[in-house]
């Protein structure tokens, strides 16, 4: 008999179906033992009566993480046992069990409250738990959600490479990595191949994992992570990219209500609503706002702090009522190479960060796209254009004004969902001690 899928026993009341998955909950009530079964689609109750002692023993033998097959009818459950939820009205009564893969004995019951290295450590087995399979379909959302949005805009993915040479964006943080005799680099972005991709076909996107060698082991740092980028061609100024990213996010946050609304609701957690226009402010003007609000003194300082970040989106929230704000306009000396000057505001960047809820999620920025400019920018932070060659082909063969932006993945899933620490948003961290276990193990 072909197999149903849970989610779509409601079509069969009455009928007798095959279904398939892991034992997520047994409880033996002597006569009757009833099994919670899961699969990739939800869950349902089934019950195994004495009439059937095949079926019947089968049952008392299972264990939770079992994965069986059960052949069954289908039936309503009396109006007194009717629960909400998908399956809540109807039940399996099972006919015939066929186990197809035993789970030994687990080491803790499933959803049982853990610390994060134990969580961690176990990770095979604790990914299946209901709260950890909900972290990772809204992520899944939130990429599907980007690639629609940006497809839609005209954009084309490309698959940017993760091993780089000696062009490394200047080669902080950076993994070396020996490659036949040389040295090469984990790639920090896919920035200098989106830039070149501009050439190619104007408006591109990439997802995919970057890597920071930063000896950092807090709640917000990964050395792995997924980096949503895009860059685009033919801008006016950086402020393009930003209200390109003002409607991304507003895709995605009408993606999560539509196809994500039970996954928050688990975490008792809020889809922010995204406003037709996200506030902005220049660093300068953050840091007198600090300066007042707060009596402490940043103004000379070239970058925000976490204390400031958490500070300025509580204040977007209470004075724009928004739960994201931009900051523009960092100096030019802290910004990348490849950073556009703002000729209006000389020393400073035409770009800056998108702060959410606390963090920053996003780095943007109008790019340079004059070969000499670019070539002296180089110069000015201390690289050789040399090392750069493959890349500046690009810019010698007519580049348009262009800019972009990357958005971390695991960042934004963190906030959307109020977790507390950026791994559990995160498949399988690495950190400064961990890769899969721990590296004191």
């Amino acid at each position: 008999m072909e197999r149903t899928y849970i989610k779509d026993l409601k079509n069969h009341i009455g009928e007798e179906v095959t279904v398939k998955g892991w034992v997520d909950i047994r409880r033996d009530h002597g006569k009757l033992i009833f099994l919670d079964l899961r699969d990739m689609t939800g869950k349902v109750q089934m019950v195994a009566l004495p009439n059937n002692a095949e079926a019947h023993t089968a049952a008392t033998t299972a264990r939770s993480e079992w994965v069986i097959g059960v052949r069954g009818m289908v039936n309503t459950r009396p109006p007194k046992m009717v629960k909400e939820g998908l399956n809540g009205d109807l039940e399996i009564e099972m006919l015939d069990v066929k186990v197809l893969g035993k789970a030994q004995e687990l080491p803790f019951e499933l959803g049982a409250e853990l610390n994060l290295d134990t969580y961690l450590d176990n990770l095979p087995l604790t990914l299946r738990e209901e709260k950890a399979r909900a972290v990772f379909k809204v992520q899944a959302v939130i990429i599907h959600a980007f690639r629609n949005f940006l497809v839609g805009e005209g954009f084309t993915e490309f698959q940017a490479p993760k091993l780089i040479g000696e062009d490394a964006e200047g080669g902080a943080n950076s993994f070396n990595v020996e490659y036949f005799g040389h040295t090469a680099h984990l790639a920090q972005s896919p920035q200098l191949y989106k830039q070149i991709m501009v050439g190619v076909f104007e408006r591109v996107f990439s997802t995919g994992n970057v890597y920071r060698a930063e000896k950092h082991s807090t709640t917000r740092h990964l050395n792995e992570y997924t980096s949503l980028d895009i860059e685009m061609g033919f801008i006016k100024d950086h402020t393009d990219v930003m209200n390109m990213e003002n409607r991304i996010l507003a895709y995605i946050t009408k993606e999560l209500k539509e196809k994500c609304a039970a996954e928050f609701a688990l975490f008792g957690a809020t889809i922010p609503e995204v406003p037709e226009k996200i506030p902005a402010m220049k660093l300068r003007e953050a840091q007198e706002i600090i300066k007042k609000e707060t009596g402490e003194d940043c103004t000379k300082e070239p970058d925000l702090e976490p204390a400031h970040e958490r500070f300025l989106c509580e204040y977007a929230k209470r004075e724009f009522d928004s739960d994201f704000i931009f900051i523009t306009h960092f100096p030019i000396t802290k910004r990348p190479f490849y950073t556009h000057e703002d000729e209006t505001d000389p020393g400073y960047a035409k770009g800056g960060d998108l702060l959410f809820r606390g963090i920053e999620i996003t780095t943007l920025a109008q790019r340079i796209h004059d070969y000499d400019t670019l070539v002296q920018s180089m110069k000015n932070k201390g690289l050789d254009p040399e090392k750069f060659r493959f890349y500046l082909q690009a810019f010698k063969y007519g580049m348009p004004p262009h800019g972009g932006l990357g958005l971390g993945l695991e960042r934004l899933t963190t906030k959307f969902l109020g977790l507390e620490n950026v791994k559990q948003a995160t498949l399988f961290p690495r950190d400064l001690n961990r890769i899969d276990m721990l590296l004191s193990n």
